[in-house]
Formats: C-alpha cells, sequence, structure tokens
C-alpha cells in the first residue's frame, strides 16, 4: 500500500483530458489526482470516468470523485472500483459514514476533504473512521460555504483543527489547499511555509509551477538540518545548544527534521 504520508505536492488534472495525465507525472509532483469533479463539467463527466486509468505514471496516482450527496456519485466509485490506485479523495467530506462507504466499497484509503461548516464540526469522528488515512483542507470552499474572506488569519484555527483531529486519531497529517495564484510563486511558497509551520504535512497544486515551490516549503532547510544535528549530538537529559536549553521535546522536533529531510 502506497504510504499516503510521503505525498507533499499532488497535483490535479482535470479527468476528461487525459492527454495531460502523462505530462503531470513528469512535472515533478510526488502524486497525481485525476478529478472527477470541480475541474469536470456536468456534460463530460461519462466522458472522463471513461478516460481513468493508472498507467501512465510509476507515481501514486489518486482519483478525487464527486461528493456523497450529488447524482454523480455513484457511477464515480463504479468507474473507480477496477483502478489500480493508490486511494480516492472523498470532497465536501461531512461524516464519517460517508467516507467509510467509500472506503469500503473501494478498497482504498481515503482522504477527506474538509469543504464545509458541517465538515469542521464532524472532522474528527471522519478522522477516525474506517479507511480515512488523511485529511485535506478545501479553505475555498469552506469560505464559500461560510460567506466569509479567505484571509490567513481568519482561518488559522481551523487549519489547527484539522491537525488536532489528525494527530488524535493517529493518521498522517493534513495537507493545506489549493491557492489560486498563478503568476507569483512567493505567494503559493509563503502560504505552504504557513501550513508547514502549523504541523501540515502537504498541499495541494492546480498548476506544475507551483510544485517546486511547495516542495521547497516543506523540505527542512540546510539551517534546520544543521541545527536538528547540533541538538541530537548533545546527548541526553538537559542541555545548551546555540544559546538554548535542550530537552527532549526539543529532541523530538529535531529527530521530525532529519526524518523529514
Amino acid at each position: 500500500m502506497v504510504n499516503l504520508a510521503a505525498i507533499y505536492a499532488p497535483l490535479f488534472v482535470p479527468a476528461d483530458r487525459p492527454g495531460l495525465f502523462a505530462k503531470a507525472a513528469m512535472s515533478g509532483t510526488d502524486a497525481v489526482i485525476l478529478d472527477l469533479e470541480d475541474a469536470v463539467p456536468p456534460d463530460t463527466k461519462d466522458m472522463a470516468r471513461a478516460a481513468l486509468n493508472a498507467d501512465f505514471t510509476d507515481l501514486p496516482v489518486l482519483v478525487r470523485i464527486n461528493a456523497a450527496y450529488t447524482p454523480w456519485h455513484e457511477s464515480d466509485v463504479i468507474a473507480v472500483a477496477p483502478l489500480s490506485i493508490a486511494g480516492v479523495m472523498l470532497p465536501k467530506a461531512e461524516n464519517a459514514a460517508a467516507a467509510t462507504a467509500v472506503a469500503r466499497a473501494l478498497g482504498r484509503p481515503v482522504i477527506a476533504l474538509i469543504e464545509s461548516a458541517k465538515g469542521l464540526a464532524n472532522v474528527r469522528d471522519i478522522a477516525a473512521a474506517e479507511g480515512v488515512m488523511r485529511l485535506a483542507f478545501g479553505s475555498l470552499d469552506f469560505c464559500a460555504d461560510l460567506g466569509c474572506a479567505h484571509l490567513r488569519d481568519l482561518l488559522l484555527p481551523l487549519r489547527l483543527e484539522l491537525v488536532m483531529a489528525s494527530r488524535l486519531a493517529g493518521i498522517a497529517a493534513p495537507m493545506d489547499g489549493v491557492t489560486v495564484q498563478l503568476d507569483d510563486l512567493s505567494i503559493i511558497h509563503d502560504d505552504a511555509a504557513h501550513a508547514r509551520s502549523l504541523g501540515m504535512t502537504g498541499k495541494l497544486c492546480i498548476h506544475p509551477n507551483q510544485i517546486a515551490s511547495v516542495k521547497r516549503a516543506f523540505a527542512p532547510s540546510e539551517k534546520e538540518i544543521g541545527w536538528a544535528r547540533r541538538v541530537l549530538a548533545s546527548g541526553e537529559g538537559a542541555a545548551s545548544v546555540d544559546g538554548t536549553m535542550v530537552d527532549e521535546p526539543i529532541r523530538i522536533r529535531a529527530r521530525t527534521i532529519l526524518a523529514q529531510s
């Protein structure tokens, strides 16, 4: 089984554009998400299902199906069932039962997209649901649901709640949602660095140009790696490193940085 926790910069590709599948896999991404939902209009969803395949790459392939309450959901599940994919992404996840039903029907791990007030209210149950291996934050849809502005300070407690829910459920840390700006890569790098600072470990990408910036943001810097090595070289118990006190909680952080590197 593919380790979904090792995916940091997955790239969405519209499933009704099979000519882009192989190109997406060569973009530097660490997983390709074939999208049956938002990127595909209703009149081409049948064509998109027929185009699904996972044979174009050795990378993990995920499929984002349509939400459980939509008229396309059941057909999506049927189309995905025979594919050799790493997992399925369930958008508008709002309760544990829907996520578990998808996991059981497909025998694949589920990434649950939290995109509404109801989803956030039930996020701890969703994170602990059978078959759910990771959460992701659909911040744009969430703000549309609440009618609030898409501002980082407003969304801070919501991102932290996804991190908390994932930790309590013992699953991989969540992925952040997309950044829509494509002409200024410093914005997505800054967004990804912010997500990493909160304990998230990945960010959804919508364009190949975003991938390198996201990966760089989630990779420990040489400065962090050097600090972590000095911390672990300090032995056990209390010690001083670079003028600050070091004990076991600090060493746990240092081990995490070196594992990520």
